[in-house]
């Protein structure tokens, strides 16, 4: 891991830079396929099919629901055969549901294909079928793998979030899905089947692309030395375990009441929908930005700090969210939730890997998932409801924020777990992610 003593490296482009480019190239198409632009949809389809707020909110919590239910299986199937069919079936499956949301009529329908897009879930921060995949190519280097994959969220929400506008616009909503999803998935498919690999020692590699110290290649079934990964009946007997549950369920709760509903609360009160789009786009690129810089972090800071300081920002985004009544203070609303968004994202694909470590890794995290996503798929449903039956989303916003501000302090006092029979060291916790192990 990053922090650790140099090791040997193969010459030539390591194929696990390869992986990172298309999970990146996935991230950014990802933004055209009902994620950070489905709030572009909620006011021109509820007005179109008089749909109130809170059957969008249960469109996103059934996706997750969906996920959560298939997340062990999911997890444990990357784990034994790689990520490569599972992320092209998503693709099939998310492409043809836009495609089906562009006939619907009635809200049952809209709940219904965003679950079905959920089975396999391949968008939000945690999805398991484009995150695993390069924790199981790096370990010194994991953070910089991050911050480079998360260049694609910018770039793909520069381009489809205001293109999403821009269609809605010129040729209604409902052409806009399909086009949309023609677009994302039909890209997708082509980059995964061609590219992806499960892991380097399927390849005679090891993480990082180093050399092995004796001979290649490597057996697939074992980890380089020094690297220890906890199985997953190990890591849910730890206390660390728990306490990152508890902070991931109460942040995606959080940030799922504000993420879908802001965009129809600022077209509500009276700002332009092409404006917002453009915000909503600066909104991605803030995330991406983010998670690169505090990815280049972390080999310097312990992650948990790390994270703490982006859920701070999330809970300032969500109050410049209440009381954004203009265009400037919109446009810092959005930038600040990206800003915490994309650290938000890097926590969720790093913090688990560099506290259990990467050989069960899907496995640990697809026994994680139900939980976090069931909590954080009631926030929009929740959110949406407060504002049907009173008019305004600030109750519950307002309660969004003081739970970003118990996770941050949660999370900061959230040490590395020591593997059992480890002796406590006497030295303070150092800065570098492998040391603080």
């Amino acid at each position: 891991m990053e922090g650790t003593r140099p090791a040997p490296h193969r010459s030539g482009l390591f194929y696990g830079w390869v992986i990172v480019a298309v999970m990146a190239a996935v991230g950014a198409l990802s933004m055209a396929l009902g994620s950070l632009n489905f709030g572009l949809f909620v006011k021109p389809m509820g007005d179109d099919l008089g749909l109130g707020r809170a059957v969008f909110g249960w469109a996103q919590t059934t996706r997750q629901i969906a996920s959560a239910l298939t997340a062990p299986a999911v997890g444990a199937l990357i784990d034994r055969f790689g990520a490569r069919l599972l992320l092209t079936l998503a693709a099939l499956i998310t492409g043809g549901a836009l495609i089906c949301l562009a006939f619907i009529t009635e809200g049952w329908q809209l709940v219904l294909l965003f679950g079905i897009m959920g089975i396999v879930g391949m968008s939000g921060p945690g999805a398991l079928v484009t995150t695993v995949p390069v924790a199981k190519w790096f370990v010194r280097r994991r953070g910089r793998a991050y911050s480079l994959m998360s260049l694609g969220i910018p770039v793909g929400g520069l381009i489809f979030v205001p293109l999403t506008q821009i269609l809605i616009d010129a040729v209604g909503w409902r052409m806009a899905w399909i086009l949309l999803a023609l677009m994302g998935a039909g890209l997708i498919i082509p980059l995964v089947l061609l590219f992806v690999r499960r892991q380097p020692e399927d390849m005679g590699l090891l993480p990082d692309g180093d050399l092995h110290p004796a001979v290649a290649p490597v057996p697939t079934d074992k980890l380089i030395p020094g690297e220890y990964s906890w199985t997953r009946e190990e890591a849910v007997r730890s206390t660390t375990f728990w306490r990152l549950v508890f902070v991931f369920s109460v942040v995606m709760l959080a940030t799922s009441s504000v993420a879908v509903h802001r965009i129809p609360s600022f077209m509500d009160r009276g700002l332009d929908p092409r404006i917002v789009s453009y915000a909503t786009a600066l909104d991605a690129s803030a995330a991406g930005l983010s998670t690169f810089a505090m990815g280049m972090l972390l080999h310097r800071v312990p992650a948990r700090f790390v994270g703490a300081g982006g859920f701070l920002m999330l809970a300032l985004a969500s109050w410049l969210t209440i009381v954004a009544a203009d265009h400037p203070t919109m446009f810092l609303a959005m930038i600040s939730f990206g800003l915490g968004i994309g650290v938000l994202m890097l926590m969720q694909n790093y913090l688990w890997a560099d506290y259990f470590g990467r050989r069960h890794l899907g496995s640990i995290r697809g026994a994680v998932m139900p939980v976090t996503l069931l909590f954080g798929g009631a926030g929009a449903p929740i959110a949406g409801y407060v504002r049907d039956f009173t008019g305004t989303y600030t109750p519950i916003w307002l309660a969004a924020t003081a739970l970003m501000a118990v996770s941050t302090l949660v999370l900061a006092l959230t040490p590395p777990p020591r593997p059992a029979g480890e002796p406590v060291s006497p030295t303070p916790e150092p800065a570098t992610a492998a040391e603080k192990r």
